[in-house]
């Protein structure tokens, strides 16, 4: 099964089998609106905040997301699998790479 993930910072939108964590959903497609870094949970680039949806999720690394922020839907995107549509906003602090504020496209 696959659903829409919706990246609202940038209004892009893309499909992600369930079997697949919404990083490499994403790069699979050739969409760039998640950073990327080291593809397994250690570098906290890839942090995201899911505003809506339902997803099972790996161990995170407390270095990159808190118990708190996690409670809050705070992700490393390289760690969850989308279980119904998911929007979500970047919250890493590689965002500013990937989301230009005040940029008229």
């Amino acid at each position: 099964m696959s659903y829409k993930v919706f990246i609202e910072d940038t209004q892009e939108e893309y499909q992600c089998r369930e079997d697949q964590h919404l990083l490499s959903g994403m790069e699979a497609l050739g969409r760039k609106g998640i950073p990327v870094g080291c593809r397994g949970g250690g570098c906290g680039v890839c942090k995201i905040e899911i505003t809506s949806g339902q997803y099972t999720k790996r161990v995170m690394s407390r270095d990159h997301v808190t118990v708190e922020e996690e409670a809050r839907g705070c992700v490393l995107a390289c760690r969850v699998k989308p279980q119904t549509d998911i929007s979500l906003k970047v919250v890493g602090k590689m965002k500013k790479n990937v989301v230009r504020v005040g940029i008229e496209k």
